[in-house]
């Protein structure tokens, strides 16, 4: 699954899966342009991946921004030259039962989950067009396909983002773009470890592989997904969550 020759964006690179992806991508031999609010972080991330013979960039973001989205995918194209693989990875919570939740709320993780990815997706879409290759590839979680109580925003936010894949797979599918999903179920990142015990041990009872997944395994199904091999792949929604939800 060589991606010799690829440039990618991932955006939420700075911890956790997008910066388990980052470093798989790079690892499968694509130059990489990372993206996250914390530009520490993520100098960290691009000395790690050329302290291993990769080629990677940082580009400061606030996906819920904009100008910032349009600033930072310039920059990134005037650096690498290109972008073949975008993944709309970034995400944020703001738990709340329904009837308390406040709008601003609302709002965050809506701009950030999902309508982000859209603007994101705008950025590269002209010039894979043009270059008949691209793979966008949006990263949804299993309660945008469950539901989740105190999560009508985050749920809401990853349903839409697989609709998004499968409206742009139709768009762009006869230039040889594939757009697809990852839905993640219990992974264990800064996300999920402020959850109690107890919460964690009953959600491992609903997984029958019986233990959390970790964000290589996400990043794995990514680098699949980015490759040759995954060519006849679209506007589909790839679970990798342990068996937490089937069909």
């Amino acid at each position: 699954m060589s991606l010799s020759g690829r440039v990618a964006l991932v955006t939420g690179a700075s911890q956790g899966i997008g910066r388990a992806i980052a470093l798989k991508l790079a690892e499968s031999g694509a130059s990489v342009a990372v993206a996250a609010r914390s530009e520490g972080k993520l100098n960290e991330l691009v000395q790690e991946i050329q302290g291993k013979s990769g080629n990677a960039a940082a580009f400061p973001l606030d996906v819920a921004n904009e100008d910032q989205i349009k600033s930072t995918f310039k920059a990134a194209i005037a650096q690498f030259g290109k972008i073949d693989i975008l993944v709309n990875n970034a995400g944020i919570t703001r738990d709340q039962l329904v009837m308390r939740m406040k709008r601003a709320d609302w709002d965050s993780v809506i701009n950030t989950n999902l309508t982000s990815a859209y603007l994101c997706t705008q950025q590269v879409i002209s010039s894979m067009l043009k270059q008949r290759w691209g793979r966008i590839i949006n990263i949804t979680s299993v309660f945008g396909q469950t539901g989740q109580a105190g999560q009508a925003n985050y749920a809401s936010s990853k349903a839409g983002l697989i609709g998004l894949t499968m409206a742009i797979a139709r768009e762009v599918g006869s230039r040889n773009i594939t757009c697809n999903a990852i839905a993640p179920g219990f992974i264990e990142t800064a996300m999920t470890e402020v959850l109690s015990d107890d919460l964690k041990q009953g959600a491992i009872k609903a997984i029958p592989l019986g233990r959390v997944g970790s964000p290589a395994d996400i990043a794995g199904a990514v680098a699949f997904l980015a490759s040759e091999d995954a060519s006849y792949i679209t506007g589909h929604v790839l679970n990798v969550n342990g068996g937490m939800l089937m069909g």
